[in-house]
């Protein structure tokens, strides 16, 4: 099985997320700019953080036999804090650098004025690069939060099969998928989707268009979710080829659209875990 993690937040994992996710198939991922868990004060706390996940992050993951893409964005939470306005002036030097496969976390989270007007900023971005969107929907009222998106989407121009929409759930699966945009689905331990509901989508809305992500981060999460997902699907009769083509060659194809994604093999992870030696200063 192989695994292209469309949504996982590395800066938050440790190196031996890293073998396990290389172990169960995991040879590429995307990770998306987010909210570390503490507000951020300054335009150069994000510049900082943007060049870990173009530099750093990219480097540790090659170690381990992963290639790491990035998306670069203002979070929707941060969007709210006037002290972070200016990081949208210093996104489009980021949105052209190479590993930069997306403009993402964008969307919503508490759906504020300030949160719609950096999200339409930011499709335009997306517009002007020529890169596809990576959409957060909110935790709370998340159908209301839906709808507004795909409103929002329509108005900017951006065509909708270069957006995203992410944490999808029961609820809002159907407006996403009648509006031709990508359908994105996050596998936590105790929110968002599990194995068995994500299989029970499938089975009723196809292979087409789903994103099957881990979004591992800080919090309570499981990098592993995609292997897993791919594991429930056998176990529910899909076959090889419908899970490759959720948990590889979609991701392949929504990021593809940037022209930037680099998918040649790295050196086997029993090569690589020499590099650890270099990740503990030790070289």
């Amino acid at each position: 099985m192989r695994v292209f993690d469309p949504h996982v937040h590395m800066t938050s994992r440790t190196t031996d997320d890293y073998e396990a996710m290389h172990a169960v198939g995991v040879r590429a991922l995307v990770e998306p700019a987010f909210w570390l868990g503490q507000p951020r004060t300054s335009v150069g706390s994000f510049t900082d953080y943007f060049d870990a996940l173009i530099g750093w992050e990219r480097f540790r993951a090659a170690q381990f036999g992963i290639r790491h893409h990035c998306a670069i964005a203002l979070n929707p939470k941060e969007a709210n804090d006037p002290r972070c306005a200016s990081v949208l002036d210093v996104l489009p030097r980021y949105l052209e650098k190479d590993g930069v496969v997306a403009v993402g976390e964008i969307g919503f989270d508490s759906m504020t004025p300030e949160e719609d007007d950096a999200f339409a900023r930011q499709l335009q971005l997306a517009i002007e690069h020529d890169l596809p969107a990576l959409v957060h929907t909110p935790h709370r009222d998340k159908a209301a939060g839906t709808r507004r998106t795909l409103d929002l989407v329509k108005e900017s121009g951006l065509p909708v099969e270069r957006v995203a929409v992410d944490h999808l759930n029961e609820t809002t699966v159907r407006a996403v998928a009648d509006s031709g945009a990508w359908m994105g689905f996050s596998i936590y331990p105790d929110t968002k989707m599990d194995e068995d509901r994500m299989v029970a989508i499938l089975k009723e809305y196809g292979t087409a268009r789903v994103l099957v992500n881990s979004a591992a981060d800080w919090g309570r999460s499981d990098p592993l979710k995609t292997h897993k997902t791919g594991l429930a699907m056998l176990a529910a009769g899909f076959d090889e080829a419908d899970v490759d083509t959720v948990l590889w060659r979609n991701p392949v194809e929504f990021y593809g659209q940037s022209g930037r994604l680099v998918l040649d093999d790295l050196p086997e992870a029993a090569e690589t875990f020499l590099g650890n030696s270099v990740l503990r200063g030790e070289r």
